[in-house]
């Protein structure tokens, strides 16, 4: 029933690795199955935020659609929902930018 001293020790070294290799293996199919194209969505995600200017078509995480009338120094945008409605939004919720306005001309 009982197990001898001899034959405990000798489960303990290389079983041990062995025991957790499927778990390095599963932690590591989810790394880049999932973690890392999540990383990269939200870094693009980030720079699309940054890159909006004013007249840009958008949408906003609330399924709102609006164009940018002013983009705001403290991480702020104005969004002109209809003619004269205009509401500020915080740009990390814009969710994807409909039509990009081409940049001015510098003279």
């Amino acid at each position: 029933m009982f197990a001898t001293p001899a034959y405990a020790q000798a489960a303990g070294g290389a079983g041990a690795f062995t025991s957790f290799l499927p778990l390095i293996l599963i932690f590591a199919i989810m790394y880049f199955l999932l973690i890392r194209p999540q990383q990269k969505k939200v870094k693009e995600h980030g720079k699309m935020v940054q890159a909006v200017r004013r007249g840009d078509q958008v949408v906003t995480q609330g399924g709102l659609i609006g164009k940018i009338t002013k983009v705001k120094e403290d991480n702020e945008v104005e969004v002109e929902l209809a003619q004269g409605v205009k509401v500020r939004v915080v740009q990390s919720t814009l969710a994807q930018v409909v039509s990009k306005t081409e940049p001015a001309a510098k003279e």
